[in-house]
């Protein structure tokens, strides 16, 4: 894909549903006794992936449009796979997923893309082991392939070392089978999704502070789901607006959690305009959000707020280039082991645009203000890369080359199109 600079970005759009909870969706709606019936879920390949390792235990899913309709098994119903598991793209399947799988009374194998390959398993695979799983990295390197073998699970209190709502829930979810309760203490709280959709279906869950208490379930009941547009996916929409001269947009039924709503908190930091008017519907909160082209300046993004933007980094930080002074990012090592190493990739594509950026070990500085121009972008087949530099391309002079632009069907296969609509 190739971007020019553009004016006068203005619209209305709807985005796709959010990925967290259409993949909570799927794999709660399948361990609950009767029907889930789930709107608003997102067709990103991600979520077809949580969906298709489901179908290969035995669950019944019917798929149409944004529409599903789970058969759930019931807590112990789902069967061994014929075939290993292939999460494809998905860190959120991977994880999420092993803690279920640990406590089955079958085995399994569990591959997915190069980049899965690459990513941490540790973390998982220490506090599962911790109560008492099965589950070992066939290579040996603390990544994917996983070999998990079923067994029974015992209750643990687990001090994650990161805040990271997959560890998090990965721990959560065995801890339904365990034989007592079971309990996590983050650093920061992280996105909340599984904590509010277990109590939903009728799962004993707490929250304390950081930490999150779960006890042994018995049944799970299926629920009729209504998902809100991606907070994650809206953010490129936001920054559009607020960088592009003579701009105004405005996005449709957001979801606005309180543990995924940072990127509002920075727009408000950094004094763009931005107003949104609570939508009254069940199910998690969500907003009509409007923004308009503002004059932004930089600040200091860090601790508790970042698990709350980890996956907006990369385009707060096209936003901080066009921010007058210094944007400071902090405490975001996370972005090390991302689709990407999202600093290195993100610094080397925006100096070769022509911004002032450096890295550090934990994020990176911006100084803001500092014309941008086109370059050919390697996105590393990440979605959020891709997406962030289409935005920055509309905004540089001369033209912007996005290398495997068509990684966007992780999260948002209409991304081009959405954005292309805004006149």
């Amino acid at each position: 894909m190739i971007f020019s600079r553009r004016t006068g970005l203005k619209g209305t759009l709807t985005i796709p549903g959010d990925k967290s909870i259409s993949h909570r969706s799927i794999m709660l709606g399948s361990l609950a006794d009767g029907i889930t019936e789930v709107h608003g879920f997102l067709n990103g390949a991600d979520c077809i992936s949580s969906m298709n390792c489901f179908r290969e235990m035995g669950v019944t899913i019917d798929h149409n449009g944004d529409t599903v309709i789970i058969h759930g098994k019931g807590l112990h119903g789902l069967q061994a796979p014929k075939e290993t598991l292939d999460v494809g793209n998905s860190g959120t399947t991977t994880r999420l997923m092993s803690g279920i799988l640990a406590a089955q009374n079958f085995k399994s194998r569990v591959i997915g893309d190069a980049s899965i390959c690459r990513r941490p398993m540790k973390r998982i695979m220490t506090p599962l082991s911790l109560m008492g799983a099965d589950i070992v990295s066939e290579n040996g390197n603390d990544c994917a392939p996983l070999l998990i073998t079923g067994k029974p699970l015992h209750g643990i209190h687990y001090d994650s070392p990161v805040a990271s709502a997959q560890v998090k829930s990965c721990i959560l979810l065995a801890g339904l089978y365990a034989d007592g309760e079971t309990s996590v203490t983050e650093p920061y709280v992280s996105r909340n999704h599984t904590e509010l959709m277990f109590d939903a279906f009728g799962i004993d869950i707490k929250t304390s502070g950081t930490t999150a208490i779960v006890k042994p379930a018995d049944k799970l009941y299926g629920q009729k789901i209504m998902i809100p547009g991606d907070i994650s996916s809206a953010a490129y929409f936001i920054a559009a607006g607020l960088i592009t001269p003579d701009s105004c947009i405005t996005i449709k039924n957001v979801g606005i959690n309180n543990t995924r709503d940072g990127i509002l908190e920075v727009v408000k930091m950094m004094g763009g305009t931005i107003t949104y008017d609570r939508l009254d519907q069940p199910g998690e909160p969500s907003a009509d959000i409007t923004v308009q082209t503002s004059d932004l300046k930089g600040c200091v993004i860090q601790g508790s707020l970042i698990p709350k933007l980890i996956d907006e980094i990369p385009i707060i930080a096209i936003m901080a280039c066009f921010a007058k002074g210094q944007t400071v990012i902090k405490d975001a090592q996370e972005l090390k082991v991302k689709e990407s190493n999202r600093i290195d990739v993100m610094v080397k594509n925006l100096s070769a645009m022509g911004a002032d950026i450096s890295a550090t070990d934990d994020g990176m500085i911006i100084h803001g203000g500092k014309p941008l121009h086109g370059a050919v972008i390697d996105s590393h087949l990440d979605h959020r890369i891709a997406m962030s530099f289409a935005i920055a391309g509309l905004n540089a002079d001369g033209d912007t080359e996005i290398l495997g632009s068509d990684c966007v069907n992780i999260s948002y296969p209409t991304f081009y199109q959405d954005l292309a609509g805004l006149k």
